[in-house]
């Protein structure tokens, strides 16, 4: 299928190691911004706990842990194996992988959401909210969002009944928040605008062309935007697509992402040891993005300890297109 002539072409996002760790000390020196990593820390580590005690064991039966036998055969013959044995031990990490995939985007919704003054929407089926996971009231206006853990969530289908969502519910957000004014927004909780498959984008293409036939105006298109606005039923409403650090930014400023990253980090990952330096790692350019060689020798914050940068710089690879020194 040819690129839609208005779809946006997104320069790569690119992080830098010293502004990360300049942030970090920042964060480090603010007694509210330190408060909500503590806060976020603590309820991260109680519900994360709660899952994994949830997650399959290693005594469960074969068919509760719904493999396919296809990949099982497939990966038998990539990895050589011969035993049954081999191929069990990839099953459980397997199979953990995919249960916390499909719950971390809602703990991360319920942990973050409340610390930056937003509240969370039980968004029940065939409803005006069933759309939504967040909100927030402002002055004149209501931001709500709905928030998808990855870049590359949507597909064609799904785009179409986001927009037609928006449309049918618009107003009903409105008054119940007793504003005019609605500010919707498409968030991923993690990725960039390039590693998204440009399926969000088309959220708003469809609301160019649904909005007119629907009687209302379209005051701004998304013509090589990630962003569009209407007019419907003396309703303005504002819809913008945030992907990975433009969505956190949105929530609670520039050093939002980075207080859920050391947040999660605290929660998750024991501090003291660290792979030496020049550890041959399977994937070619993982060395390259956790190395510290650029954290000078003297770097000190109490939030996180030398040990758990490497984790800082994985974590924050997966919100730029590129991580330099």
């Amino acid at each position: 299928m040819p690129r839609h002539p208005g779809l946006p072409k997104p320069e790569p996002h690119v992080l830098r190691k010293a502004d990360l760790l300049a942030a970090l000390k920042r964060i480090d020196g603010n007694e509210r911004a330190t408060a909500r990593v503590l806060a976020m820390e603590t309820d991260f580590r109680s519900r994360i706990s709660a899952h994994v005690a949830s997650l399959p064991a290693s005594s469960s039966t074969l068919q509760k842990l719904y493999t396919s036998p296809y990949v099982l055969l497939i990966q038998a013959l990539k990895q050589g194996y011969a035993k049954i044995s081999e191929i069990e031990a990839d099953i459980i990490p397997a199979k953990i992988f995919s249960s916390m995939e499909t719950s971390a985007g809602r703990m991360i919704e319920a942990v973050a959401l409340p610390v930056y003054g937003w509240e969370c929407v039980a968004s029940q089926m065939h409803t005006a909210n069933s759309a939504l996971d967040g909100l927030r009231l402002g002055d004149g206006v209501v931001e709500v969002a709905t928030l998808k853990s990855g870049p590359r969530c949507l597909n064609d289908e799904m785009a179409e009944n986001f927009a037609d969502a928006i449309l049918e519910n618009v107003q009903s957000w409105a008054a119940d928040a007793g504003v005019d004014r609605v500010e919707f927004t498409y968030g991923v909780l993690y990725g960039t605008q390039k590693q998204s498959n440009k399926k969000d984008w088309h959220i708003l293409r469809n609301l160019d062309t649904k909005v007119p036939a629907r009687g209302g105006t379209v005051v701004e298109a998304p013509t090589h935007r990630w962003d569009c606005s209407f007019e419907l039923d003396g309703v303005t409403a504002e819809v913008s697509i945030r992907i990975g650090g433009d969505w956190w930014s949105h929530l609670g400023g520039d050093d939002c992402a980075l207080e859920l990253w050391t947040a999660l980090i605290r929660a998750c990952v024991q501090a003291g040891m660290e792979d030496p330096g020049g550890h041959p790692y399977e994937i070619s350019d993982l060395g390259e993005i956790t190395s510290l060689d650029p954290v000078p020798q003297d770097f000190n914050v109490a939030l996180l300890q030398r040990s758990q940068l490497p984790w800082l710089f994985f974590v924050a690879r997966h919100f730029c297109d590129r991580l330099v020194d």
